[in-house]
């Protein structure tokens, strides 16, 4: 009974260290945010916002800059050629008088419409010009092709030298065709900006007397 009543301290034992440093952080992290710690979070998510907005505009203005603002010029093109009449000579007396119904195309990839002057479109035998056609002005709708029919166009080798080649050439059964052009005019961005640009032709075709059609037209 003695050695019981020694072992019982009459003093409860004191909290450890430990157990008060556990008790103030656990008190620290349930106690809620001062208004210092407020702000802060609240800047930091204004800046995070803005920095998001940020590279936002940058992507924007980007694309814009390579897609919309990026002006290119528009393209002339053969689509279709048709001979409506045909005259053409023998190689020991070689010689050409041909009517063309020639169909062409002025396509433009803009994001403005593209307005053009007068143009005049040149037909050549090998370096020769043999006959011509007019283009009168238009405008080509933003992103689409404007078809242009020119409804006769007299090509004739009145104008060739003595030496050409057109003897070899209808001895072979096609006569080479080459057209070129420049029409002059303007793309219309936005009703504000204007921007100079030209849409130019260089096309091949041949004329191939068996058939006396136009094939193989190519146009860069």
């Amino acid at each position: 009974m003695a050695e019981n009543k020694e072992a019982t301290s009459p003093y409860p034992l004191m909290p450890s260290a430990l157990s008060y440093m556990r008790s103030d952080q656990e008190a620290a992290a349930s106690a809620p945010p001062s208004a210092e710690e407020l702000r802060h979070k609240k800047r930091m998510r204004c800046l995070l916002y803005v920095a998001i907005f940020a590279v936002f505009q940058v992507v924007v203005i980007t694309v814009f800059a390579l897609t919309v603002m990026k002006i290119k010029s528009p393209k002339f093109r053969i689509r279709k050629a048709l001979i409506t009449d045909f005259e053409v000579g023998n190689a020991t007396s070689p010689s050409f008088d041909l009517e063309m119904d020639v169909h062409f195309g002025v396509k433009n990839t803009n994001f403005g419409h593209f307005e053009y002057e007068d143009g005049i479109v040149v037909f050549w035998y090998r370096g020769v010009r043999i006959g011509q056609t007019n283009v009168e002005e238009a405008r080509v709708r933003a992103r689409s092709t404007r078809k242009v029919d020119v409804s006769s166009v007299d090509l004739t080798s009145k104008g060739l030298p003595a030496n050409s080649q057109l003897g070899s050439d209808i001895s072979t059964g096609t006569i080479p065709i080459t057209t070129s052009s420049k029409l002059d005019g303007k793309i219309h961005l936005m009703k504000v900006i204007k921007k100079k640009k030209s849409a130019q032709m260089n096309c091949t075709m041949e004329v191939v007397l068996a058939t006396k059609s136009v094939q193989n037209v190519v146009c860069k």
